[in-house]
């Protein structure tokens, strides 16, 4: 007697339904990120492209000027390249984001007011000074001079670089780890309804 295990399995397999995916119809204005470096036909990369409102009518009626343009005879793409993507609104405990804002740096110099509070402190030797040149030196006492003042308060600010440098004023990276892909953004599809 022979199996009807494979008949089975085939016939099951041949009507289950079919799985959606990324390749369906997307909606007109839908984003896109794809591990290439092209768009698919009916896309174009969000790169902040003028297009024409004439050629793009369903897309206008959805983005508008929010991404630039004159709103007479063009408007722009989202531009998204070198930049991360935000959702709109207000997190927990978050800032406000409306669309088509922009934000962030890629470098940041901090100005002292912007680093936490924190001392320097000055150090120097109780010995005698065998020196006078200063370079890779310590402040010493000398014989039958003092030199300092024990307790009070100070009556006049060092010179800052007389303790340490303060910064180099210099920008540092202010990005999180990433992966550069492709956006993509749809110019063709289904218009969306609005809830």
């Amino acid at each position: 007697m022979q199996s009807r295990f494979p008949l089975l399995v085939l016939l099951g397999l041949s009507f289950a339904p079919a799985p959606t995916h990324a390749s369906s119809e997307p909606f007109v204005g839908e984003l896109m990120l794809t591990g290439h470096n092209f768009c698919p036909q009916g896309w174009a990369e969000a790169a902040g492209q003028i297009l024409s409102i004439a050629q793009n009518q369903a897309l206008f009626a959805l983005l508008g000027t929010t991404f630039g343009g004159n709103g007479q005879t063009t408007f722009a793409l989202p531009d998204l390249r070198g930049r991360v993507a935000m959702g709109v609104g207000q997190g927990p405990g978050l800032s406000n984001r409306t669309l088509g804002e922009q934000g962030g740096s890629e470098t940041v110099t901090l100005a002292p007011s912007q680093m936490p509070a924190h001392t320097h402190t000055a150090g120097a030797s109780t010995g005698p000074g065998n020196t006078s040149n200063p370079t890779n030196a310590l402040p010493a006492t000398k014989a039958r001079t003092l030199l300092y003042r024990s307790g009070g308060s100070a009556t006049t600010a060092m010179a800052p670089e007389a303790i340490q440098p303060a910064g180099g004023g210099q920008p540092h990276p202010n990005m999180p780890p990433y992966l550069t892909m492709t956006w993509c953004i749809a110019l063709q599809g289904i218009f969306p309804q609005h809830p």
